[in-house]
């Protein structure tokens, strides 16, 4: 089964990411290949907006945390620098609108991929979860840098220590999204998406690249800083304990240190 589907039709290129049984988290092969796909998408002057969504019923749960307990001994800074960390750049820098379509669940690495997206209508069943703290991680994927500036410090904070679900209703609410639908969902995307494929490309293209100038200027250094956090947190007791718990389905049982002797340092 392809971890990526793609679909292109009158402007639009639609990529849905497609590891249903796996709640369509993130793996190396799936991030290659949206990789891959957003670039060739950039160089076709055919393709004049992208949608991203989720198979199913579930966007993304985000990283596929069986993969990294596999890699033992992996460096969360480099793989950040890998894999999310171009990504969510990759998405800021693209001359053209990016629509996420969250059509279910939104947790962890994909609320940064969807926080990265110019616009997010969201399915009235879909819900927003920072998640890193339930794993007692630091945010990355830009979520430390970009969930701020949607809703302010207060309540990502407040998201990040809970790591309660947002509803769709309230991420309306609080600008995480711009709009919301329960029936009609498909239609509203693929109307918002033909709206957007219609519109003056070059135009689009210099105003995202204003926006980002405003808005959005330290976001490389701040993923960077992400990564450099995310490797501390990555070697703690309560990170081991986190993922142990998430695997075996089970609350953590902290506290723990919150950093590791010197002896485990790199």
């Amino acid at each position: 089964m392809k971890p990526l589907l793609s679909q292109f039709g009158s402007g639009v290129l639609s990529l849905t990411l497609n590891r249903g049984e796996r709640a369509n988290s993130f793996n190396t092969a799936m991030i290659g290949e949206l990789h891959q796909a957003l670039e060739q998408a950039e160089a076709d002057t055919q393709v004049r907006c992208v949608v991203i969504t989720g198979a199913g019923r579930v966007f993304s749960s985000g990283q596929d945390i069986d993969e990294m307990k596999r890699g033992e001994g992996i460096s969360y800074r480099e793989h950040l620098e890998q894999t999310y960390n171009p990504l969510i750049v990759q998405i800021r820098k693209m001359g053209k609108p990016v629509l996420a379509a969250v059509n279910g669940p939104c947790a962890g690495a994909a609320l940064g991929l969807a926080l990265a997206c110019d616009l997010r209508i969201a399915h009235a069943r879909a819900y927003f979860v920072v998640g890193f703290s339930g794993i007692a991680l630091a945010p990355d994927s830009g979520v430390s840098y970009l969930l701020p500036k949607v809703i302010g410090l207060g309540r990502a904070l407040e998201c990040f220590f809970t790591n309660r679900p947002v509803p769709a209703h309230l991420a309306l609410q609080w600008g995480i999204v711009n709009q919301v639908r329960g029936f009609g969902f498909g239609r509203l995307v693929s109307r918002t998406a033909a709206l957007l494929a219609q519109g003056p490309a070059r135009a689009f293209a210099l105003g995202k690249q204003a926006f980002n100038q405003s808005v959005l200027p330290d976001l490389e250094p701040a993923l960077k800083g992400e990564g450099i956090l995310q490797e501390l947190a990555g070697r703690t007791l309560e990170h081991q304990e986190g993922v142990a718990a998430f695997l075996e389905k089970r609350r953590p049982k902290f506290p723990y240190p919150p950093f590791p002797d010197k002896s485990d340092r790199p």
